[in-house]
């Protein structure tokens, strides 16, 4: 809900506190729980029936046990979107990384993409053909979650 750019600097400043500039954790971990995915799957799980969830404590099921038994496997579909959602978003970020990464062999894709191009030379083909060895790992993902996605559009909880 709030852009990088608000929390750029704080955010910063404590991944150089703990230690993690020039380290994929400084990339990965920032970005691991956003208030967008909290927010997509409280209102999926919301959809879940309460009688459901009663069901199950009446059987003497711990919340725990409803949790991973029954609230985790209908909320699938919702997982797997914010699955997707959360690798394009973090597959695809060039601010993050060019600032939490100096050295060339860190750099991500599209900060190495960035990187290849030359001062007064600029060699299209090869930046193209780069581009597109970066989408590969997006379409992957998406063809294997796919399923999902249409699954959650034709249940609304209840399998």
């Amino acid at each position: 809900m709030v852009p990088l750019s608000v929390v750029l600097v704080p955010v910063f400043l404590v991944i150089t506190n703990v230690g993690w500039n020039n380290n994929l954790l400084g990339v990965i971990v920032p970005g691991a729980a956003t208030p967008t995915g909290v927010f997509l799957l409280r209102q999926y799980m919301l959809t879940i029936p309460d009688e459901l969830l009663d069901a199950a404590r009446i059987d003497g099921a711990s919340e725990w046990r409803i949790y991973s038994q029954i609230i985790l496997p209908l909320a699938k579909p919702a997982l797997a979107v914010l699955t997707i959602f959360s690798v394009m978003w973090r597959w695809n970020d060039f601010l993050w990384p060019l600032i939490v990464l100096s050295r060339n062999e860190m750099f991500t894709l599209q900060v190495g993409l960035n990187s290849f191009q030359g001062e007064l030379n600029v060699q299209w083909h090869l930046i193209l053909a780069m581009t597109v060895l970066t989408l590969l790992p997006i379409s992957v993902v998406f063809a294997f979650l796919q399923k999902n996605i249409t699954t959650g559009i034709a249940t609304t909880g209840m399998k």
